[in-house]
């Protein structure tokens, strides 16, 4: 390559969408500032001979960069013209191949990697720990603080998909002043169905069945589905579980083990210890009972919601 600065060959690795995009956007952005050409192939609708003609000198010569999208899904004969760049390169050509996973493509990884090429990983953000540390960074890199609630309010708000939850912290930096906590972020978001199960599971989970039963009659007038808040009561009595059954160790640990984040620790330690075993087991039953009422198996969902809430709510108080 002309420019030093540019690496030949740049491979991003890893299923997150929205790393992926930013990964690529970020070496995108230094061709451009090389005033290098930007070709960019499709791999669906590849035709075979298409890379080397993109790669071939123009008659005005300087330097490209090629980049190829979801190598994972490429025909066969993307993948050999590939092979075949890689193992004639030209200086002037620069190569940028994203691949999602899974084996298909792997011998022009591996070609790659062999070459020297700069690999940027984007591993999947699945787990609430994965949220967490993806938040924090997303602030860090804005330069703002916002609190361990905060975070905990936008993953509960927003967290089911990366995508929305990196809008959402891009919204909060660009909308707001100063530290972000749960207040700023209930602000912008405490309507959405996630902050609303939540806050439904929060109050059956501490046994505040009249606060409970409130939250969802609201929730339900306002057109949210039975379906997710049940799910997050069940999701909230399976860390009671897992955080109850784990022992001692600090939070960070458990958090690496359990999979969950350090601030999901710290609150299920908080109210598992007003539950007993057997208090857990008739609220695990009463939730089971109520996902499956929900999902079309009863005549009532939301009297099916309500009968759960009560339920737990009594196992909770019967120490």
């Amino acid at each position: 390559m002309t420019d030093p600065a540019i690496l030949p060959f740049v491979l991003v690795t890893g299923p997150e969408g929205v790393l992926v995009e930013r990964a690529v956007a970020g070496v995108l952005a230094g061709a451009r500032e090389a005033d290098v050409e930007v070709i960019r192939i499709e791999a669906a609708t590849y035709e075979s001979g298409a890379l080397q003609m993109h790669a071939s000198p123009s008659l005005f010569g300087g330097t490209k960069t090629i980049v190829v999208r979801d190598l994972h899904e490429s025909p066969d004969e993307l993948q050999l013209d590939l092979l075949a760049l890689l193992a004639a390169p030209d200086p002037d050509v620069g190569l940028v191949v994203a691949h999602g996973g899974g084996v298909k493509g792997k011998k022009v990884l591996d070609t790659m990697k062999k070459a020297g090429a700069r690999v940027i990983e984007c591993p999947a953000v699945k787990t609430d720990r994965d949220k967490t540390d993806f938040v924090m960074k997303e602030f860090s890199a804005a330069r703002r603080k916002i609190t361990s609630e905060g975070v905990r309010a936008l993953i509960e708000a927003v967290g089911k998909d990366v995508r929305e939850l990196a809008a959402a912290c891009s919204q909060l930096v660009s909308d707001t002043e100063g530290t972000i906590d749960d207040a700023v972020v209930d602000t912008y978001h405490g309507g959405k169905v996630e902050a609303t199960g939540f806050r439904v599971a929060d109050a059956t989970i501490a046994g505040h069945s009249g606060e409970a039963l409130r939250l969802l009659r609201h929730a339900i007038a306002t057109g949210v589905d039975p379906v997710p808040i049940v799910a997050v009561i069940a999701s909230q009595l399976r860390q009671l579980i897992k955080v109850g059954a784990a022992g001692r160790g600090s939070s960070a640990q458990l958090a690496k083990s359990l999979g969950m984040a350090p601030w999901q620790i710290d609150k299920a330690r908080r109210a598992v210890g007003h539950w007993t075993a057997a208090g857990l087991a008739v609220a695990v039953q009463a939730v089971a009972a109520a996902d499956f009422e929900v999902k079309g198996g009863g005549r009532d969902p939301v009297y099916a919601v309500e009968r759960a809430i009560l339920t737990i709510s009594r196992a909770r108080a019967a120490r």
